[in-house]
């Protein structure tokens, strides 16, 4: 048995429905909230609507957040004198939020606390009381304790973390996606995948996060083609809901992989959605680390545990880790999922993407190190 820890919001609240709860939910929050949305502003003034008696700023995250998003936004809630930060959107607008509310109540430049292009320095005060809101079913944002922010200067996506940014409430309400378009169901449905498979091989996987992963994984495996085929399909929409919180409550605590190293440093140099990114490698992430680990590791609790996932995948007992991989890349000829060529990037950068990506924090819960020309052969094959 291992030592671990788990840090969790103070409250998850889940269900269908959920939503209608807020104004009871925040009571104590004080009546100065900015609320955190996305380029549609519909959701953010049905929000408005619930807290009727309190004074509301909006304040739209139309992209992925920069630095200067965040900047623009912990002065406002600074100006404004807000009380309390609500999310809701998908994981750029929570994690907007986020980072907005752990900034507002600490001195300095965002650039002290990021790290890779900052000082990492932690965050010694806690934030504003945040509640985070998903209308999407696959970042698991509303649970975790980091902010993805875009440097546009340095082409690049880090992350803002700590303790501090663990949303006071994270508000799952699987009636908010039901309107969610084929497309981005897709790739925020493989972005949920991703973040239940990478936490399951990780370095620093534990038995709490491995009972979330096992149910996330089989939720998905039979709710993700369902809803893709149907976005009506109201129990298909809760699974991958109840998956993406498991993946998010498993990333926070035992780390993603190399899938994710890549996804950073891909986000920020090309304009490309994270989830998409994060479905077209996985396959071919999946497969490297596979036969690295059969190659140099041979003994890795890691290979158990893909072959476990191509039992939760298929459904079949006797299924092994291939068997898990087929899966995968059925899934995606099924969806239609493209190629990293077909999102505009040039063949010519995948020696700096790969450099970037061995550099990445995410990169370092990977099951196994993998060499250079291993992350250079994944770019290739996905390209």
């Amino acid at each position: 048995m291992v030592n671990f820890e788990l840090s969790v919001p103070e409250k998850v609240i889940f269900g269908k429905g959920s939503l209608a709860r807020l104004r009871q939910l925040v009571s104590g929050f004080g009546n100065r909230a900015l609320i955190v949305h996305g380029a549609n502003s519909d959701r953010a003034r049905s929000v408005e609507g619930l807290l009727a008696e309190s004074t509301i700023t909006l304040y739209p995250v139309r992209n992925e957040p920069s630095i200067e998003d965040i900047a623009k936004g912990v002065e406002e809630a600074r100006a404004r004198e807000v009380t309390l930060v609500i999310g809701i959107g998908g994981g750029s607008v929570l994690d907007a939020a986020k980072a907005i509310s752990g900034l507002a109540t600490n001195t300095g430049d965002i650039l002290d606390y990021l790290e890779v292009i900052g000082g990492g320095n932690p965050l010694t005060k806690a934030g504003l009381p945040c509640v985070a809101i998903p209308t999407t079913a696959g970042t698991g944002a509303e649970v975790t304790k980091n902010a993805v922010i875009a440097s546009l200067e340095h082409q690049v996506k880090v992350s803002l973390r700590s303790p501090f940014l663990l949303p006071r409430i994270a508000l799952v309400d699987p009636e908010l996606t039901y309107s969610l378009p084929a497309q981005v169901t897709i790739a925020t449905g493989l972005d949920a995948l991703t973040q239940l498979i990478e936490p399951l091989v990780s370095s620093r996987a534990n038995p709490a996060t491995d009972g979330l992963c096992r149910e996330g994984i089989s939720r998905v495996a039979r709710s993700l083609p369902a809803v893709v085929q149907n976005g009506k399909d109201s129990t298909a929409r809760e699974e991958m809901a109840l998956a993406s919180l498991f993946g998010g409550l498993a990333l926070a605590n035992a780390g993603l992989g190399a899938v994710h190293g890549f996804a950073g440093p891909i986000g920020g140099m090309f304009n490309a959605p994270h989830g998409l990114i994060c479905g077209i490698l996985l396959p071919f992430v999946v497969d490297a680390n596979i036969h690295a680990l059969r190659l140099r590791a041979p003994d890795s609790v890691a290979l158990g545990r893909y072959d476990e996932i191509g039992r939760l995948l298929t459904g079949s007992p006797d299924a092994v880790a291939t068997d898990g991989l087929a899966w995968l890349t059925d899934v995606s000829t099924t969806l239609k999922v493209p190629t990293l060529s077909s999102l505009g990037i040039p063949k010519e950068a995948i020696p700096e993407i790969a450099s970037k990506a061995a550099k990445a924090s995410s990169m370092k819960a990977n099951p196994i190190e993998l060499t250079p020309p291993e992350l250079e052969a994944i770019l290739e094959a996905a390209w």
